[in-house]
C-alpha cells in the first residue's frame, strides 16, 4: 500500500505549487500559507471507505492523509486518539444548555500535555525525512514542549524563544528535552522575529505557526476522529464545534480535513459551524470577523493569562476567517473573569481541569446562547487544547 498520497504544495493565495520534498516555508512569490495536497482520487478508488480497525490509536492511523512517505519516520509518542467526553447535565446547564449535547474534546491528554503534539509529530517527522537536522519556533509553552519532546524522539536539534513569562513547568520540561531556549522580553511575535532571525543564518528549519505546511497536517487529524467519533456517516458531525484561537492551525486544519474526507466520499455533505474564540485582551481575529475583512490587523498591548491564545497577529488570519465563514460560524471574545470561572465550573462540576484556553473556549458557549446563535438543541463539541496543570 501506498503510505502517503501526498502530491504537492499548493499556496493557499496563489495556487502555485512547490515540490514538497525539499524544504519549504511561505510561498517563495507572495509570501503566504503552502498546504498539503493529496492523490485524493486514488485513495478514494484504493480505500472507498476508510478501514482502519486494526491499526493503531494514534494520529498515524491516518497516514495515507498525512504527509510523511517513509513510515520508518512515524514515530509516536501516543498522540492523538483523545477522548470526546459528554458533560453531565450540570456543566451543561451552567453552559446554558439543556436539551442538546454539550462535548470535551479533551486535547490536554496528549503526550506534554497540548494539542500541539498532533502537529509537532508530523511537522518534526517530515522535517526529518526531509534531511532536516535542526528545527527552530517560537512559542507560548505548549508548542515548544512539544517541538522539544519530539525533537529529541527523533534525534534533531531543537531551539525554542518564548515570552519570559512561561510558566516555570514549561522551562523544566525544555531543560529537561534538552532545548536550547531563549527567552524574549515580549510576546510570541517578538519571540518569532527573533527566533526566524536566529533560524535563517544557522540553516535551521523554521517550524513557526502556518509558516510551514506540516504542523497543519497534524492538527487536522482532530477533525478525522470527530468523523470517526461518528461512524464515517452522513450525520457524523456535531453542529457547533468551539475552538479557542490564537495563531489558527487548529481551525485550518479541521476545515482541510473536512473538505478532504467529503472528497473522499468518507463522510456526507454536513459540516459543523466554527467558532474562533479569543480572549478579550488579544481579539484580533474577533474585530476583523465584526469588521467583515479578510485579514486582522495585529491587536496592540495584548494580555491575557491564556498564554496559548495571546497571539497579536497570524500568518493565517485570512484562512481561519475564510473558514468560520464558509461554515456560518462565528467568532467570539470572553473576558479573563468569564474564562477563570469557567475553568473552575468545568473542573468542579465536569472533572475536566482545562487550561485558560479551553476554559475561554467553554466560558464562550452561554455567549453563544445569550446572542442566539445556538438556539440551545444542538450538538455542541468544545475543544480543550491542553491541561490546566501545565499553568
Amino acid at each position: 500500500m501506498t503510505f502517503s498520497y501526498l502530491v504537492d504544495l499548493e499556496c493557499s493565495a496563489c495556487a502555485q505549487r512547490f515540490d514538497p520534498d525539499a524544504v519549504q516555508g511561505l510561498c517563495p512569490s507572495c509570501g503566504l500559507v503552502l498546504l498539503a495536497r493529496y492523490d485524493l482520487p486514488s485513495l478514494r478508488d484504493a480505500m472507498p471507505m476508510p478501514e482502519l480497525a486494526s491499526r493503531p490509536w494514534d494520529l498515524w492511523r491516518y497516514h495515507e492523509l498525512l504527509p510523511v512517505r517513509d513510515p520508518s519516520y512515524a514515530r509516536t509518542l501516543g498522540e492523538g486518539a483523545t477522548p470526546l467526553i459528554p458533560l453531565p447535565a450540570r456543566a451543561t446547564s451552567a453552559a446554558g444548555l439543556h436539551s442538546g449535547e454539550l462535548w470535551i474534546k479533551d486535547e490536554g491528554l496528549n503526550p506534554t500535555g497540548s494539542f500541539k503534539a498532533r502537529g509537532m509529530a508530523v511537522a518534526i517527522a517530515r522535517a526529518a525525512e526531509l534531511g532536516v537536522h535542526e528545527v527552530a519556533l517560537p512559542s507560548a509553552g505548549n508548542a515548544g514542549s512539544a517541538a522539544a519532546a519530539y525533537a529529541a524522539a527523533a534525534g534533531l536539534g531543537c531551539h525554542v524563544a518564548l515570552p519570559d513569562d512561561v510558566p516555570p513547568v514549561i522551562r523544566t520540561e525544555l531543560a529537561a528535552y534538552g532545548a536550547d531556549v531563549t527567552l524574549v522580553a515580549g510576546l510570541i511575535d517578538e519571540a518569532g522575529r527573533q527566533i526566524r532571525e536566529r533560524a535563517a543564518a544557522n540553516g535551521w528549519m523554521d517550524l513557526s505557526t502556518m509558516r510551514e505546511p506540516y504542523r497543519v497536517e497534524g492538527k487536522k487529524t482532530m477533525g478525522f476522529e470527530l468523523a470517526e467519533d461518528g461512524g464515517w456517516s452522513d450525520t457524523w458531525c456535531p453542529d457547533v464545534i468551539v475552538f479557542p484561537t490564537g495563531g489558527g492551525t487548529g481551525i485550518v486544519g479541521m476545515w482541510k480535513a473536512f473538505a478532504e474526507l467529503g472528497e473522499l466520499g468518507w463522510i456526507g455533505s454536513r459540516r459543523p459551524k466554527l467558532v474562533v474564540v479569543q480572549a478579550a485582551g488579544c481579539a484580533p481575529l474577533v474585530r476583523a470577523f465584526e469588521d467583515g475583512t479578510d485579514r486582522a490587523e495585529p491587536w496592540a498591548n495584548a494580555r491575557t493569562i491564556a498564554a496559548g491564545i495571546r497571539v497579536p497577529s497570524s500568518v493565517a488570519d485570512y484562512l481561519i476567517l475564510r473558514a468560520v465563514r464558509e461554515s456560518d460560524g462565528i467568532a467570539v471574545a470572553v473576558s479573563e473573569e468569564e474564562l477563570l470561572e469557567a475553568q473552575r465550573t468545568l473542573a468542579s462540576s465536569a472533572g475536566v481541569f482545562a487550561g485558560p484556553e479551553g476554559a475561554a473556549a467553554y466560558a464562550a458557549v452561554p455567549r453563544l446562547r445569550e446572542s442566539g446563535f445556538l438556539s440551545g438543541d444542538e450538538r455542541v463539541v468544545v475543544f480543550n487544547t491542553g491541561m490546566g496543570l501545565k499553568y
